[in-house]
């Protein structure tokens, strides 16, 4: 399974090459939310979203079946930004579960920047 290509068919919107990545009895957990999708459901939520969006996997780990991404998400207008951790069961090449995770990325809060604690991670990123 290519999880590059996922995510950019999941980032293009594209329903038709994102159900070919599923298996037929898939699940899709957003726990930040507490939504559990079946394979349509989620088509759905991904590809009726509203505007348009990019991204870039920044991370991947695998381990035996399962892929470990974590992919900043963002609208093609820059207006926010987004990190999905995704865990990613892979069995006969084909996605049987998916458990994510959603960030809304922004500023440190205010009581630790008054105490001048941390740094940015990657200076002058844009968020």
């Amino acid at each position: 399974m290519n999880i590059y290509q996922f995510w950019k068919d999941i980032l293009e919107q594209n329903a038709a090459a994102i159900k070919a990545y599923f298996a037929p009895v898939a699940y899709i957990n957003w726990h930040c939310t507490n939504e559990h999708f079946t394979v349509d459901e989620f088509i759905i939520a991904n590809c009726e979203y509203p505007g348009r969006w990019e991204g870039e996997v920044e991370r991947v780990e695998k381990i035996n079946d399962l892929f470990i991404t974590v992919t900043r998400v963002y609208p093609k207008d820059g207006s926010m930004s987004f990190h999905a951790t995704s865990f990613i069961r892979v069995v006969d090449d084909k996605i049987t579960a998916v458990d994510e995770y959603w960030a809304d990325d922004g500023t440190a809060p205010e009581w630790r920047l008054e105490k001048g604690i941390g740094r940015e991670i990657i200076s002058g990123k844009k968020r």
